[in-house]
């Protein structure tokens, strides 16, 4: 077998490498966040309205509301997050492109520094240093220097729309649920199918980031939870009043 083969072989296709590790996380994080999110609030909202009126015109209304809102403020959010770290990202890769051109020298001593610092020998360092240089000069020194991929910076607008979509999904879930089932189910319905969902996003969050899964879950359903209780114990106070 040759060295190439070897090396080749050598890779586990089960786990996350740099090329692929960092755009996955970035979407897991997206989608996880907009569909928890869209969950946990607007079960949130319908609940705490179930718990101040029985009139499902007025629940529809608040859930409908509170899901387009949820939706536009998770994308606006994601897209000047992700923007800003774009630009960051951008930024910086341009200064490394003119510290390349005015002192190529200068900055491969760096980039074999950098190795020599992870604990290769200072002539393996070098030799490695020219070899990455003379492939992908901007490449090698982003990854060593910054941790950035120049061939895979993160779109804003694909951000902002995966948050939308998936804030839009989990928010479906509660207000469909309460919007469908009978008056006297509808709450405690309601809260096992958000309590169902958001253990599977738990783990599904824990499952491809590589974490633990029984503690996503127990952390998941534990928030949504919290919050139904919080905004139905607010409801029925307040629908006592008016």
């Amino acid at each position: 077998m040759s060295t190439a083969a070897g090396i080749g072989a050598g890779r586990h296709e089960d786990e996350p490498h740099q090329e692929s590790s960092r755009s996955r996380l970035n979407w897991l994080r997206a989608g996880v966040l907009g569909a928890n999110d869209g969950i946990v609030s607007t079960a949130g909202i319908v609940v705490g309205v179930a718990g101040a009126t029985l009139d499902r015109g007025s629940i529809m209304v608040a859930g409908v509301a509170g899901l387009v809102a949820g939706a536009m403020s998770m994308a606006a959010g994601e897209y000047v997050s992700v923007s800003t770290q774009r630009d960051s990202e951008l930024a910086l890769l341009d200064k490394e492109r003119r510290e390349l051109s005015e002192d190529p020298q200068d900055e491969l001593d760096e980039l074999a520094g950098l190795y020599v610092d992870k604990g290769l020998s200072e002539e393996l360092a070098l030799e490695v240093a020219r070899e990455l240089t003379a492939h992908d000069a901007l490449g090698a020194h982003a990854e060593a220097e910054l941790g950035i991929d120049p061939d895979h910076i993160t779109s804003a607008w694909s951000a902002a729309f995966a948050s939308m979509v998936s804030f839009t999904i989990g928010a479906l879930l509660p207000l469909l649920t309460i919007l469908l089932v009978s008056r006297d189910l509808r709450v405690g319905v309601t809260v096992a199918s958000v309590t169902i969902a958001l253990a599977l996003t738990g783990w599904a969050s824990a499952r491809f980031g590589y974490g633990p899964t029984a503690r996503a879950v127990v952390r998941n359903v534990a928030g949504g939870l919290f919050a139904m209780g919080v905004t139905y114990l607010i409801g029925t106070l307040l629908g006592t009043q008016v």
